[in-house]
């Protein structure tokens, strides 16, 4: 998530990086997909995903396990040393996504699990802006995150991400790609890089 003192993740978690992964492992067991955020990047056939806000590293580790080049970054130690315990080949970033500077580009950015709702307040354009450096020419930035919260606006998001220099190419309401209704509580969105001239 995002550094500062008043950011939300941090002034607002109270479960262990392992207590976390154990409510997803407890919805596997129960035949529930917990990867539809793995499934979704899948879409786009990145070579290399940045899971950004990563937490600890579900999706990341996901994506790694089938054959992708991932990386994480948050500004967690806690959740961030169960992603590194349970994927030690990936590359696990501490630090804030306004600042970061992982020197490298990625074909897709995956943000899951509410991440643009909890970071610090005011940050949310230098996020983006900060990510949007951090993908390759023609990259995807992806985004889900609640809407019922009222912390950021879609047509606030949006802006922000066209300032950043990304155009919307997707929006959904779900995961696994139901479709969109204006007003819902829910939103996937999918914001492109400018290929390369």
């Amino acid at each position: 998530m995002n550094a500062g003192g008043s950011n939300r993740w941090l002034g607002t978690r109270s479960v262990s990086g392992d207590d976390y992964d154990a409510t997803y492992e407890r919805r596997a067991a129960a035949g529930e997909n917990v990867h539809g955020e793995a499934d979704f990047v899948r879409r786009f056939s990145p070579a290399s995903v940045l899971d950004a806000g990563c937490g600890t590293g579900r999706v990341g580790r996901e994506l790694a396990r089938r054959g992708i080049d991932a990386a994480g970054v948050d500004i967690d130690p806690g959740m961030l040393a169960t992603a590194r315990r349970k994927a030690p080949d990936v590359d696990w970033h501490l630090g804030d996504m306004a600042t970061i500077d992982l020197g490298r580009a990625f074909h897709a950015i995956v943000m899951a699990g509410n991440v643009m709702i909890f970071v610090t307040p005011g940050t949310e354009e230098a996020v983006l802006a900060n990510l949007a450096r951090h993908l390759h020419p023609g990259g995807v930035l992806i985004a889900g995150f609640q809407l019922l919260l009222r912390r950021l606006a879609l047509a606030e998001y949006d802006a922000s991400a066209a300032r950043a220099g990304l155009t919307l190419a997707e929006r959904w309401s779900t995961w696994d790609c139901a479709p969109w209704v204006p007003g819902g509580n829910y939103a996937v969105s999918v914001h492109r890089r400018p290929p390369a001239e």
